[in-house]
């Protein structure tokens, strides 16, 4: 199953689709307006997003624009409204969207968006995750975000010798693959950078306490970390 980003500023919006996708077997995150929404993007990476048009902060077109630009657009998003026009949903689709649901949202058609978002998502990734898996030993340097939307290596690789080769299962769900690649990206960093999490932090991009989080989210072991750094 998915993990998916409910963007919604309503509170009963976002309680009716979580209680709706957790009957799903999927795992819901929430945000009630875009700054939430850029820190659960960060540490989480989502495999799909329903966005609301419009928030108080930030409208929903702004940020599926900000992430398009940045190319954060990774992962499927579908936009939400109960009053947007026919040019909005024009153009969240240009930008990227994946598809637009009309408030009140029916069970039918948001479930048939999600699935439909799911296997885009799938069928795109799958043609990047046997380079990724065959380039480990060689991705000193390369970031999780870029590998898994099909990053170039750098040109000055460190050989980290045969057990940094890692074997993953391909054949199970996307969100089983990519956590299995982020456990073994974190734990090289950790044993690199001598268990350091301000410079596993400053390395990988991600603030300390997001760093925390997301090692205990993938469950690595910090302490094996520490005994194995060099």
């Amino acid at each position: 199953m998915a993990t998916i980003l409910v963007v919604d500023d309503e509170l009963g919006i976002r309680d009716l689709l979580s209680e709706i996708l957790n009957d799903e077997g999927h795992t819901v995150e929430l945000a009630e307006n875009a700054a939430q929404a850029r820190a659960v993007r960060a540490v989480l990476r989502p495999d799909l997003v329903l966005l609301d048009i419009w928030m108080p902060d930030t409208d929903g077109v702004s940020l599926l624009k900000e992430w398009a630009s940045n190319g954060l657009l990774s992962m499927p998003v579908i936009m939400m409204s109960g009053h947007a026009t026919i040019d909005t949903a024009v153009e969240a689709t240009r930008i990227g969207a994946t598809a637009f649901l009309e408030k009140p949202i029916t069970l039918a058609k948001l479930l048939k968006a999600v699935d439909q978002g799911l296997n885009k998502t799938m069928l795109k990734t799958s043609a990047v995750l046997s380079p990724i898996k065959n380039s480990l030993n060689l991705a000193a340097e390369l970031t999780v975000e870029s590998a898994m939307t099909g990053g170039t290596l750098p040109e000055m690789a460190l050989d980290i010798g045969p057990q940094s080769l890692q074997s993953f299962n391909l054949e199970g769900p996307l969100r089983e693959a990519r956590d299995e690649f982020e456990k073994a990206y974190f734990e090289f960093h950790l044993a690199k950078e001598a268990g350091s999490m301000t410079r596993v932090a400053e390395k990988t991009g991600l603030e300390r306490t997001h760093l925390y989080r997301k090692l205990k989210q993938l469950g690595v072991d910090l302490a094996r970390s520490k005994r194995n750094a060099p």
